[in-house]
């Protein structure tokens, strides 16, 4: 698997199930999503600004992608939970499927991060990000083309402790194929 491989794996709309256990609150949560990814052009202003803002040349950029998602929880049936976020790899020239993945919104917090990924040998795609006050951990791999797993940790920013982690199951939405 490389970065290539995986984010055109990763294209098209899923429907997301998330068990969450949020340890702070001693809390677990059930969260159903729809999670659409789509290809952006790496001339695409989004992307050139994104990579600009890390001063990283654009034309490093790997199959830039959107994720948007929209779904509900049972912890607050109230809360709307929605989104969208660019995500561009920067493959490193110097080592084999490793590099940087830049987002303009975080997983862990809602402001700009990039993280370092790489790949198993079993080809699991994994993320490791810090930010300001936490740091995420996220795995992803395909069981089939049409089934993937996620599991992601938050942790502290020092990376000692756990604060929530949580396992999704996504499965590829093949109306309209």
């Amino acid at each position: 698997m490389d970065i290539q491989k995986f984010v055109d794996n990763s294209l098209g709309q899923w429907r997301s199930q998330r068990s969450a256990h949020h340890l702070t609150f001693r809390h677990f949560e059930a969260v159903e999503s729809l999670i659409d990814i789509v290809a952006l052009s790496p001339d695409d202003a989004a992307v050139i600004d994104l990579c600009n803002s890390y001063n990283i040349d654009p034309a490093q950029a790997v199959n830039p992608f959107q994720m948007t998602w929209e779904g509900h929880s049972d912890w607050d049936e109230n809360a709307e939970i929605k989104g969208s976020c660019i995500l561009v790899p920067i493959p490193d020239p110097t080592v084999h499927n490793r590099g940087k993945l830049l987002r303009d919104q975080g997983y862990a917090e809602t402001i700009p991060a990039a993280g370092d990924y790489h790949f198993t040998d079993d080809g699991t795609f994994v993320l490791l990000t810090s930010y300001d006050n936490a740091a995420a951990e996220e795995k992803i791999w395909f069981a089939n083309p049409n089934l993937r797993f996620r599991v992601s940790l938050i942790k502290t920013s020092q990376g000692s402790g756990v604060v929530t982690a949580s396992f999704s199951s996504e499965i590829r939405s093949l109306s309209g194929k």
